[in-house]
Parts: structure tokens; sequence; C-alpha cells
């Protein structure tokens, strides 16, 4: 479902297929423990494989999000699918979270 690599300061999470309430817990974990891994790490969350995402799926970004925060951790997004964006528009989100096109566009911002 997702794939985790850390590459000193950054560490990418990448969930697959579908984010909702089935395995919303599994990767609310999987995430918290990526964020609390290296609390000097940038964390990245790329969005590249995944095709859905509902509101559970929503509540774990956000919840990985404010530990990210509590902890002044950089928390960002990267490519998001036309379809997940607009739930982040809707929910006004994306006005919260640091959201990139692209991981390029992200790790531009790094140096």
């Amino acid at each position: 479902m997702q794939t985790l690599a850390v590459t000193s300061p950054i560490t990418v999470v990448q969930p697959e297929g579908h984010l909702n309430a089935a395995n919303a817990a599994e990767f609310r974990g999987k995430l918290t423990a990526a964020v609390a891994a290296n609390p000097n790490a940038v964390v990245l969350v790329d969005m590249k494989q995944l095709d859905y995402m509902d509101s559970a799926g929503l509540m774990t970004l956000v919840s990985a999000f404010k530990l990210a925060q509590s902890q002044n951790q950089r928390f960002s997004l990267c490519s998001l699918s036309p379809a997940i964006r607009i739930i982040f528009e809707l929910t006004q989100l994306n006005k919260v979270f640091e959201i990139f096109e692209s991981r390029n566009a992200f790790e531009a911002t790094l140096q």
C-alpha cells in the first residue's frame, strides 16, 4: 500500500491505490512512525500513485501534519491527481498543507 524511503534529511512516504476507511488506520500508524522516526527530517507524502482518497484518508494526513507541526517539522505533499486536489480545495486544506506539483518542485525548495 505504501513505500517509505528515507534519504536524509527527507523522509518520503508514497501511498498507493486507495486511501480510505478500510486502510486509514494502518496508514496512520506508518505515517506517524515516519514523522516520529527522525524529528530533523522533512516529511514528503508523494501521492503520485494514489488513485482515491476519502475523508478517513484526509484525516490521516491532517493528523500526521499536526504531529509534524508540533515537532516544528516540515510536512509537505506532492503529485496530487486532479480528483484528490479538488478534495483539498473543497475543504480549503490546500491553504494549510504545503502542496507541490511534483517531487522535483519540492526538492528545488530545499536548495
